[in-house]
């Protein structure tokens, strides 16, 4: 028997009390699990910390489990529904598409579109070699013919592509010719290079159509033999306006295609117009066919869809602008949304369960040891229980899930200065494709990945994990840092998540006093954007905890909340860059790349934005002028000296990771109070791209007095008001000296006044507020 492993998600990330949960678990080596209820309370192994902690409640679900191996199906692509066999021609016909390859070499054949059946050997299909070559290929359930391009096809070039078969005489045609204008490509018209074929040959055998094979576009069927994996021969690159014509066309009609016009209507039995369906708030997954059958194709795995097809002309930049221009859909064969394994377990969490941070804990023995998985969720009350909430920033769990940083991003080691810590967990990961990706790597065609998901395990989404790239708790198990500290204080306290405030907007706010961001809530919707300004601006007092919060703009869909879609662009820290006219998001037409290139930096709402980033060592703050005025005095009592936070478990001081300032230039209220501020932070600290406009000598940590992270105080309407530490690291200081320490106190001064009724403390002085600078 070999160590058995074990890997589970969740059907969503909050719940309530008495709800049922379902929870789906991969599972090798073993067909037994046992199962915990446990409530999560700190996450974080660093030894100058309090350690992992859990607490074990009693829950209908706890046992013994049955579980079993999951097959996942990875990659996008379109199945149509074709109940009366209208796609299967029993005589002559064309299939054709404008395609455009962003892997046209891959490891294995890559099927465009047709009613292949691989394990089969039946049907049809057009597609690209595994050394990228246009290939049709043809089967009779025995045999298998095909003619094939003598020109490869070369990536990030449009073409139309097409085959055609004529019955009569048992011949196959190829056609690939170019299609360049001076936007759509990768190269321009002045290179020199052949990119046309037209290949004619006699086939050998006639196709013939298995009733249970789907047409499919960007993939083959592999048949559902291989345990779920029904979907093979995944192609990556673009496709725009595919069909399918019963009779063959000449060169003649194809060209008139090629150059724009519409497919000829005589025998035409699909025609898919991927430039239809666009509106304001974006476009979904069906793709519809203009044909005469009306069959609609399905995604799966969510296709890309608002990119630019063969015909941009480049003078728009939004397909709702230019719809016509945006019929590219994008496939990549490595893409994944939803990993559909069927259910392990249905769990009926206890009706007075606490509201906090839970994990159904699954173990599993083997001859070398007890293979373990922690499967999150967050448990969120019926109606709340207390003035105090602590939002769990999840939409940046999902845009950091299962980061391959370490791995495939050739500069993290450049950025963070060291040489990753991989774990187990890691080295686990770097070999699982099937766990998907995240928001901040690459798709295998060198694409950005713009869609993440919670719908799969997220190994980094686990208390005591370690990312490998900067070897600190990140995310998830650092903001346990907060609920730890929030237990050790006693205070009562609800949680919610950006899934809540997403789907609830500011009802998901209103019945708190006072709200608690975690260390990095990076990743933020313009729901989410709405509802946290519109709290504060109606008295809601907010407390942000982290740095580099409310950076990317990002965007759900109300039918899959569980996937998040960005686009990243424009000057700042990024790992990719959409292509030109690919910046709006599909999901809503929302725009993507960065709030603060859309008008909305993170200083108009909580004082302080992202100004740069850097690891291996944190450093304190400083009190400054501001923290000794009367109005604000109370907020670091208790408080001796003029150094806060000069240790931590983030590299030893408060202020690191990634750090925010304040500017007034950016929206930052002129009324701020500044606390505190950091400084001389080692050079591996570099300047938020996003304020560069030339780049000279000095924009690091210990020349450029811009990189330094600011506390900050300001009050808001209705005696609402927002504390801003502008620090990842600073939560991971709470829990030095057993939660005794200058940021801990510093923080339960604001804690206390911001959950009290009536005024604020120093309310009282406000006109000297107006005359203090």
């Amino acid at each position: 028997m070999t160590m058995p492993k074990l890997f589970g998600y969740t059907d969503r990330l909050s719940v309530k009390p008495g709800e049922t949960l379902d929870v789906f678990v991969h599972a090798e080596g073993t067909m037994k699990a046992t199962a915990q209820l446990v409530r999560l309370i700190h996450g974080d192994q660093h030894p100058a910390g309090p350690g992992f902690i859990e607490q074990e409640v009693d829950c209908e679900a706890n046992g013994g489990w049955v579980v079993g191996e999951q097959v996942t199906q990875l990659g996008s692509y379109l199945q149509v529904d074709d109940p009366q066999a209208k796609l299967a021609p029993d005589g002559s016909f064309t299939v054709f598409a404008f395609i455009c390859p962003t892997k046209p070499k891959a490891e294995s054949r890559q099927t465009l579109l047709g009613r292949w059946d691989i394990a089969g050997r039946a049907g049809y299909g057009l597609g690209i070699t595994a050394d990228g070559h246009l290939e049709f290929v043809l089967g009779d359930q025995v045999n298998v013919a095909s003619v094939v391009a003598e020109t490869a096809l070369r990536p990030d070039i449009w073409y139309l592509v097409a085959a055609a078969f004529d019955a009569q005489s048992g011949q196959a045609s190829i056609y690939q010719e170019a299609v360049i204008n001076r936007y759509n490509s990768l190269l321009s018209r002045v290179a020199v290079l052949d990119y046309r074929s037209h290949v004619t040959k006699a086939m050998p055998t006639r196709p013939k159509q298995r009733a249970d094979t789907a047409f499919l576009i960007a993939g083959a069927w592999l048949g559902p033999a291989k345990r779920g994996a029904a979907v093979s021969e995944l192609y990556s690159g673009k496709i725009d306006r595919p069909g399918l014509i019963g009779r063959t066309l000449g060169r003649d009609e194809l060209d008139a295609i090629r150059k724009g016009g519409q497919p000829p209507p005589d025998h035409l039995l699909a025609y898919w117009d991927t430039s239809l369906g666009y509106s304001d708030a974006g476009i979904g997954d069906v793709v519809i066919d203009v044909g005469p059958w009306k069959l609609n194709a399905n995604g799966h795995n969510r296709p890309v869809r608002g990119q630019t097809g063969w015909n941009w002309s480049g003078r728009n930049d939004c397909f709702r602008l230019a719809p016509q221009e945006y019929g590219g859909i994008e496939f990549h064969a490595d893409a994944l949304t939803d990993c559909n394994w069927p259910s392990a377990r249905l769990v009926k969490l206890p009706a007075d369960l606490r509201s906090g941070a839970y994990a159904m804990r699954l173990r599993a023995r083997g001859d070398d040891g007890v293979a373990e998985d922690y499967i999150p969720f967050f448990v969120r009350p019926k109606t709340p229980t207390s003035r105090l909430a602590f939002l769990f920033p999840t939409a940046s769990y999902i845009g950091y899930a299962n980061d391959r940083q370490s791995f495939e991003a050739s500069m993290t080691q450049s950025v963070t200065g060291m040489t990753p810590v991989l774990s187990a967990v890691d080295v686990e990961l770097g070999g699982r494709d099937e766990f998907g990706l995240s928001a901040c790597d690459h798709w295998s065609d060198r694409q950005g990945v713009c869609y993440s998901s919670s719908r799969r395990p997220i190994l980094n989404m686990r208390p005591k994990h370690r990312a490998a790239g900067p070897n600190v708790a990140w995310q998830f198990p650092a903001d346990l840092s907060i609920i730890a500290w929030l237990e050790h204080r006693g205070y009562a306290y609800d949680v919610l998540t950006d899934e809540d405030l997403e789907r609830d907007g500011l009802d998901a706010l209103q019945p708190y006093t006072c709200v608690m961001t975690g260390t990095h809530p990076e990743y933020y919707s313009e729901r989410m954007l709405d509802a946290t300004e519109d709290y504060i601006a109606a008295g809601g007092r907010y407390i942000y905890m982290g740095g580099n919060g409310y950076h990317w703009s990002v965007a759900f869909r109300a039918d899959e909340p569980w996937v998040m879609e960005c686009r990243k662009y424009g000057p700042a820290w990024k790992t990719w860059d959409a292509r030109p006219g690919e910046y709006y998001m599909a999901s809503n037409g929302q725009k993507g790349g960065a709030w603060r290139g859309q008008g909305r930096p993170a200083q108009k709402m909580v004082g302080v934005g992202f100004i740069s980033e850097g690891y291996g060592k944190s450093e304190f703050y400083r009190r400054m002028p501001d923290s000794y005025h009367r109005t604000v005095t109370w907020l670091t009592k208790g408080v001796s000296g003029e150094v806060i936070g000069d240790s931590g478990l983030a590299y030893g001081g408060a202020a690191g990771i990634a750090i925010d300032r304040c500017d007034p230039s950016l929206g930052t209220p002129p009324h701020v109070k500044l606390i505190a501020s950091s400084g001389g932070h080692i050079d591996n600290y570099l300047l938020n791209p996003e304020v560069v406009h030339y780049a000279f000598e000095g924009m690091s940590g210990s020349y450029d007095y811009r990189i330094r992270a600011d506390m900050a105080y300001f009050t808001a309407p209705n005696d609402g008001a927002v504390f801003s530490a502008g620090s990842v690291a600073f939560g991971q200081a709470l829990p030095i000296n057993g939660f005794d320490n200058n940021v801990s106190r510093i923080l339960s001064n604001v804690v206390d006044a911001f959950i009290k009724d009536g005024a604020l403390p120093g309310s009282q002085w406000v006109n000297e507020e107006k005359q203090w600078r």
